[in-house]
């Protein structure tokens, strides 16, 4: 049975209005627009590597530190450790060295006392006394530090590191017990041992098992590296806690991945970008009559001693091609003066292996603006590889390196391979060492943007290089 409707008694309301069908007509196109972009949207056209990185830039914002500036990579968190593990250290500076007092050394954050009125400020443009120092070749800890306390990628909340720093001096602790004539194994091990001790309770360190942690260390590798009692230096590095550790060292173990080379701290600090400007106009310009150089120690109780054989072909080469520098005695350590006007009067510089296999003296030769000659590729090419590049030709752009059983057999000489290669060639060579200067030397700039003008200094490469890291074994340290 169909249902009654009675007729509306204005027939004319039963007709939509002329402004409802206007309505219902927009909303139909704004419908039809939608699902016809929709269904027939382009795909994106293929983009360069550089192109979606600059994408990935612009969408996502980048990390800030507690200062504003950009950290893409990351924060990091300094560790405030108690006294007795680096300030403490400090205030014995007298009696860390039997040779001399590293007070001096150890002043002005690390850097030393400033070059104003020594022998060394003689040397050097008067706009940049202000950014020598006196600077000890076993300060790195100090100066890292230092640094890092003002440095922009710094965050007080350890919530929001990527990576954290463990300021410990422990090259200081092991180092003073080094020529020590009672010291014994324990003794060079104690701090070490309370360090890891006081950071095993840490709960970041836990989280982690000290995946994204580091540590700076003074000296060479192998002085915390003790496998006896007995033996040499102390046993750091081989103590349980410390195998997931990043260590930042002057010299590291060629097969401990965990070891990363960085650079022998030198006497220049620069406090701005246009010091280190400045500085490398003047060594680029700087007139060199020598054709090599060479600052260094015989060691006449090793049997067929390089170094001696260096000096040979120095005497050999005459005045006027080779400069020589005896460092008997500390005299290079306590006049590096002496060492610099040599190497900044020299287009090449001689660097066989030190007491180790590497020697400040390679950095003092690259900041003076020579081009450091090479006889170990341990010396160098397989120490610092966030800072000198190598493999595949590119040390070539920078060193020579020349073979040292060819040179010991009289089958060459250290003139006659320097002297062949062409002068094109050796500007060259020189316009890249100059150009490496920035990233080899640590600001004494306390401000976050370090030198700025975009310029980055030694430490700057070690936070980048470190925030890189922490990242690459993030995924290890969550998954063991």
């Amino acid at each position: 049975m169909a249902t009654y409707r009675p007729d509306h008694p204005n027939p004319a309301a039963r007709r939509p209005r002329p402004a409802v069908l206007l309505m219902l007509a927009f909303f139909a196109l704004q419908l039809l627009i939608f699902l016809t972009f929709r269904a027939v949207r382009p795909a994106p056209a293929p983009a360069s590597s550089s192109s979606a990185s600059a994408a990935v830039a612009a969408a996502e914002p980048a990390r800030r530190d507690d200062n504003g500036s950009s950290c893409g990579g990351g924060l990091v968190y300094v560790y405030d450790l108690p006294a007795a593990f680096n300030e403490d250290l400090l205030a014995l500076c007298d009696a860390l060295s039997p040779m001399y007092s590293l007070c001096p050394y150890l002043a002005n954050g690390g850097l030393g006392l400033p070059a104003e009125g020594t022998n060394l400020s003689s040397l050097l443009p008067r706009e940049l006394v202000g950014s020598w120092y006196a600077s000890d070749q076993f300060a790195l800890e100090h100066i890292l530090h230092r640094r890092l306390l003002s440095h922009r990628c710094r965050t007080a909340d350890p919530a929001r590191a990527a990576a954290f720093f463990v300021p410990f001096y422990a090259g200081l602790a092991v180092g003073r017990h080094l020529w020590a004539p009672n010291a014994t194994g324990a003794d060079r091990d104690r701090d070490c041992a309370a360090l890891l001790e006081w950071l095993h309770a840490r709960p970041w360190y836990r989280r982690s098992r000290g995946w994204d942690h580091f540590i700076a260390l003074g000296r060479i590798t192998w002085d915390f590296r003790r496998a006896t009692d007995e033996a040499w230096g102390g046993s750091f590095l081989t103590m349980p806690g410390v195998a997931n550790v990043t260590r930042l060292v002057i010299e590291r173990d060629p097969w401990d991945d965990m070891d990363v080379g960085v650079p022998y701290p030198t006497g220049f600090h620069p406090r701005a970008a246009d010091d280190v400007r400045a500085w490398q106009r003047y060594v680029a310009r700087r007139t060199r009559p020598r054709l090599f150089a060479f600052a260094g120690a015989p060691r006449s109780a090793i049997k067929g001693d390089f170094r001696a054989l260096l000096l040979e072909e120095c005497q050999a080469a005459g005045a006027d091609a080779c400069g020589a520098l005896d460092c008997a005695e500390g005299r290079c350590i306590r006049n590096n003066a002496l060492v610099m006007e040599l190497f900044m009067g020299a287009r090449f510089c001689l660097q066989p292996r030190g007491d180790s296999f590497t020697r400040r003296s390679l950095f003092d030769c690259m900041v003076a603006g020579a081009i450091p000659v090479l006889f170990w590729r341990r010396s160098a090419y397989a120490q610092y590889s966030w800072y000198l590049p190598a493999g595949e030709g590119r040390e070539e752009e920078w060193s020579v390196f020349i073979d040292r059983d060819k040179l010991r057999a009289r089958n060459l000489t250290v003139r006659g391979v320097l002297a062949a290669i062409p002068e094109p060639r050796v500007r060259l060579m020189r316009e890249r060492v100059v150009e490496m200067i920035p990233r080899l030397v640590y600001a004494a700039a306390d401000g976050g943007d370090g030198l700025g003008g975009g310029m980055e200094d030694a430490v700057d490469v070690m936070v980048d290089g470190m925030l890189r890291r922490a990242a690459e074994q993030r995924p290890r340290w969550r998954t063991t």
